[in-house]
């Protein structure tokens, strides 16, 4: 007993703490291994995939914009110079059919919901 420990009444030996490694067929854990990678670069390549198409969703976006930016500018080069271009006089008078793009679509639904809201 000179090997072993007295504490709180128990006998305690000498030794390792903690858990003791499960003798695991060699095989198997590498197999294992093995599959994990292959989940792991599946995952990675859906994650990809997934970021590729969020970046050319966003690219068309910028591309949407800077063509209605460059419309604005045309018209306001227009204003300045004294013309007042048709898609604005449509804008104005209230035709919306005459106008490729109005936001009075936008603004009916906005209305749909901030009515419901009780604001």
């Amino acid at each position: 007993m000179d090997d072993s420990k007295i504490v709180a009444g128990k006998v305690k030996k000498p030794g390792k703490r903690g858990r003791k490694p499960a003798k695991i067929d060699l095989k198997a854990k590498l197999e294992r291994s093995r599959q994990s990678a292959r989940e792991c670069r599946a995952r990675k390549k859906l994650r990809y995939q997934y970021l590729e198409e969020l970046v050319s969703s966003k690219e068309r976006a910028i591309c949407a914009l800077r063509e209605e930016l460059d419309m604005y500018k045309q018209w306001c080069l227009a204003m300045d110079q004294g013309k007042i271009p048709s898609e604005i006089k449509a804008l104005l008078t209230g035709d919306e059919q005459k106008t490729p793009q109005s936001c009075s679509n936008k603004t009916t639904k906005n209305s749909k919901y901030s009515s419901s809201s009780g604001i």
